[in-house]
């Protein structure tokens, strides 16, 4: 397993291991061993969700407040997504900032999004299914959103605007600036 710093504190890409051959491919998805070893990080993952969505789905930005504030570790098993986090940890040098990396079931990447970020991603190939480990549990009364196009951010999902597809809730999620008020 190999890490890459992505420049935001915490915000980590993981490339695992995989092993190839005729027959297909192993991969160990997550070993709580080497995550502590290689980032020095000890999560708890208490809860594994799943997601299938078309081209142009669009989910997020998403986030909990404390104190059920989620880190989550993601991944794509099938097809392409652009996955995004965005920091919105007070006093971060790079409050506001964010990240974007394209996982796949082709390239393996995972990205760890610790507590305090938040987080979507949109589909670009025709299908995807991607995975979320948390170390919180859903808590609705905590759940927040920040607008997907917001101009603040200026985030290029790489995807037609027409082709963009979002729940009613995403649809209406505030602005950054909301946040900071």
């Amino acid at each position: 397993m190999k890490i890459r710093h992505t420049g935001i504190s915490g915000l980590i890409v993981i490339e695992p291991d995989v092993f190839g051959d005729s027959r297909g491919y192993f991969m160990e998805s997550f070993s709580c061993r080497k995550f502590m070893e290689l980032t020095g990080i000890d999560v708890d993952f208490v809860q594994d969700n799943e997601s299938k969505s078309s081209y142009g789905v669009l989910r997020g930005l998403h986030f909990q407040r404390p104190p059920h504030a989620q880190s989550k570790l993601v991944r794509v098993v099938s097809g392409r997504v652009l996955d995004v986090a965005v920091d919105l940890r007070a006093g971060s040098p790079t409050y506001g900032k964010h990240y974007a990396v394209e996982l796949s079931g082709e390239n393996h990447l995972q990205m760890f999004i610790p507590k305090g970020f938040a987080h979507g991603f949109a589909v670009l190939s025709d299908e995807a299914v991607f995975q979320y480990k948390c170390d919180e549990y859903y808590a609705p009364q905590s759940e927040g959103g920040v607008a997907w196009d917001d101009p603040d951010l200026a985030i290029d999902w790489q995807i037609p605007l027409e082709d963009v597809r979002l729940s009613e809730k995403d649809r209406n999620n505030p602005e950054f600036k909301a946040l900071k008020a």
